[in-house]
């Protein structure tokens, strides 16, 4: 990964604020996301949650008109660097978002913040970014590499399983979601294992599982790769012995579409829930499935937030996002009615928040939806492990 001087970047954000800064009369976003492929729905997630934000503020953020620039990173790193790169030199994007995945994100996120613009995560968070390699240009709007696991791990802890086999693609975020699981978890790993990234052929791992007979197994595969890895578990009878837990975004609704009545029980962790009790979540998803008749998902909750967040830190700054201490205070200090409740930025942009477990069932419609299984929180006020690593204050 490429490093960023913190102090070096510190100083351009506080010399490009001393600039006279003036009201923007369009404000430019460019979002880059994994938009086709067998991983392609987690981008239309995040993308029409995005728009859903500015079109129910008529088109703007913070009362600026909005200009998006989208673009489809195809999975690929280089895509998505050069991507960026476009967007921001040629496009003189004002803001950066969309990405899915933490090695396109590492391998892009350059292209923007050398350039000292904003980039807000609605996703890919990687440790690296919260502790050492901190940046006064990035936030994450999602939640750290390893919370979900983090708390997952709690979980199992919590429910005594003595033993627990693990999985994940060999990238940032499968190692860091691995790491964040047996920090929380007290019992045995009897093996953890990581696969191709991608990968959609599961049976030489379910022939492990079997071998090893774990009371749990946990299982990091996002988008096609959990579609396919849960068909496949069910598929091979695995399911009658050995207890499936997932993180939220591996039996949300778009893996829910793709797998089926077999999901029904599966219960995994997240911040958000469809049956948050507040106002701000109950308008996202009566809106959200009102223009693209489906229910969201975290992706699609994250995608939302992170234009509430720039709504909220444009209005901060009245539109002067020219001024880049300005904007880059309005963005940490941030305060609005986010989806998942309570929420704020800690000292590293990463955020602070609570953590949920979750359980598929079927609602009054007989829908297979992932609700709440507890309002208790599993972890409250949760913030990272990284933090002090960060040198941001």
């Amino acid at each position: 990964m490429k490093s960023f001087p913190l102090a070096c970047l510190l100083a351009a954000a506080l010399a490009a604020g001393t600039v006279h800064a003036q009201v923007a009369t369009k404000i430019k976003i460019g979002l880059v996301s994994t938009l086709s492929g067998p991983n392609g729905a987690i981008g239309e997630e995040i993308r029409d949650a995005f728009n859903l934000a500015v079109q129910l503020n008529n088109g703007s953020l913070g009362g600026v008109p909005v200009e998006m620039v989208i673009g489809d990173d195809q999975f690929n790193p280089q895509v998505g660097k050069q991507l960026f790169e476009r967007m921001v030199k040629r496009d003189k994007v004002d803001f950066m978002t969309g990405v899915v995945f933490s090695n396109i994100m590492l391998a892009s996120l350059p292209e923007a913040v050398n350039e000292k613009v904003f980039y807000i995560s609605p996703n890919a968070a990687p440790s690296p970014l919260a502790g050492k390699d901190c940046n006064p240009f990035f936030f994450a709007a999602s939640w750290p590499n390893d919370a979900y696991h983090e708390s997952a791990g709690q979980h199992a802890t919590t429910r005594g399983f003595k033993n627990a086999y693990l999985i994940a693609p060999n990238y940032q975020a499968g190692k860091d979601s691995l790491a964040g699981f047996k920090r929380f978890y007290k019992g045995k790993v009897v093996d953890e294992v990581y696969t191709k990234l991608g990968q959609l052929d599961y049976s030489a791992e379910l022939a492990q599982v079997r071998a090893a007979k774990p009371e749990v197994l946990y299982a990091f595969l996002p988008g096609g790769m959990g579609v396919n890895f849960i068909k496949q578990f069910v598929a091979a009878g695995l399911n009658k012995d050995i207890k499936l837990v997932l993180p939220g975004f591996g039996a949300d609704q778009d893996i829910i579409r793709g797998v089926g009545d077999v999901m029904l029980g599966i219960q995994d962790t997240a911040h958000w829930a469809l049956d948050i009790n507040n106002a701000a979540n109950k308008k996202f998803v009566s809106e959200y499935e009102k223009t693209y008749k489906r229910l969201p998902t975290v992706y699609a909750a994250q995608g939302y937030d992170t234009a509430l967040i720039l709504d909220a830190a444009i209005r901060s700054v009245k539109g002067n996002i020219g001024d880049k201490d300005a904007m880059r205070k309005a963005l940490r200090d941030v305060k609005f009615d986010s989806v998942r409740g309570a929420f704020k930025f800690n000292t590293n942009h990463y955020p602070i928040q609570n953590y949920y477990l979750r359980e598929v069932k079927k609602d009054s419609q007989g829908r297979l939806v992932n609700l709440l299984a507890s309002a208790t929180p599993i972890m409250s006020n949760h913030g990272d492990a990284y933090v002090q690593e960060c040198s941001m204050r």
